[in-house]
């Protein structure tokens, strides 16, 4: 089997100390030579700056190719418009298209008079605004704001009849959530190629399984046995490599042509599953941002 087609997210850094750990992350990972990386935005768009900034850097000091998040949240249509051709006029040619979460303190996304009222309309802009690759995402478990089961795939259908090009999904734990999602999606007459599987390589488990349950993943109860058997080992980083790998395995197996790994902004791990499933380094690359 040949090696897989790999990306990575990364989020923008608000501290110095958060800023060394994330070049520390793309250097480590660069060599690996991604189809692309992206970095997201905070929620309520509150690291719109910080963003642009980390999009720029990795792009022209690392040369990787890199797309931005941008969501609706808090930006009227022509100010969220005008940060899509700030990328354009970077050389950044790709966009995550997202509704993106509301700003803290507010439990529901609320659409602005003058804003996008959901991803399809972001997307629909996008495409008619220039010359974008834009990715956006899926949900292989219901949504939290699913109105029904088969909501997201509804969902997902219109976000590529409005331009999308291709899709990553939440994380999840489990081979057979993605295939299921994915054979729902083919049989809804969407390409199922197009949907790549959003991997969270665990560098702890109990932050990981809060925001797994806060986002609607589900969380077999045979994980929990396993890492608290594993912390008392401690083996715990040793169990997280061989689960991410397997389910990595699986999906290629089941032919998944690319993976997209939530780094976390944290490399080795995430490295350590690349290289168990053949991806190598090309070059070593030698700049720091």
């Amino acid at each position: 089997m040949s090696a897989p087609r790999i990306s990575f997210e990364f989020f923008p850094p608000k501290s110095l100390e958060a800023s060394f750990r994330l070049w520390d992350t793309v250097r480590m990972l660069a060599p690996l030579r991604p189809d692309f990386v992206s970095v997201t935005y905070g929620a309520g768009g509150t690291t719109r700056a910080l963003t642009h900034e980390a999009v720029t850097t990795i792009g022209r000091e690392f040369g990787l190719n890199v797309a931005a998040h941008l969501t609706c949240v808090d930006a009227s249509r022509t100010e969220t418009l005008e940060i899509a051709r700030a990328y354009a006029a970077a050389g950044v040619r790709e966009i995550v298209a997202l509704r993106g979460d509301p700003p803290k303190g507010q439990g529901r996304f609320t659409a602005r008079e003058d804003g996008f009222a959901s991803s399809v309309e972001l997307v629909a802009a996008l495409k008619e605004a220039g010359d974008f690759t834009i990715r956006v995402g899926a949900y292989p478990e219901p949504h939290p704001e699913a109105a029904e089961g088969c909501a997201d795939i509804q969902w997902l259908k219109r976000k590529f009849e409005a331009g999308a090009d291709s899709a990553i999904t939440q994380f999840f734990f489990e081979a057979e959530t993605f295939l299921r999602f994915r054979d729902a999606a083919d049989k809804a007459g969407i390409d199922a190629s197009r949907i790549v599987p959003g991997i969270v390589p665990i560098e702890n488990w109990a932050g990981i399984r809060r925001f797994a349950l806060a986002t609607g993943a589900s969380v077999p109860g045979w994980m929990d046995e396993a890492f608290d058997k594993a912390a008392r080992d401690g083996r715990e980083a040793l169990l997280a490599t061989a689960l991410c790998t397997e389910l990595c395995d699986t999906l290629l197996g089941e032919g998944v042509p690319a993976l997209h790994f939530y780094t976390l902004n944290r490399a080795v791990l995430t490295r350590d599953v690349c290289h168990a499933l053949g991806v190598t380094p090309v070059v070593a690359l030698q700049n720091v941002a």
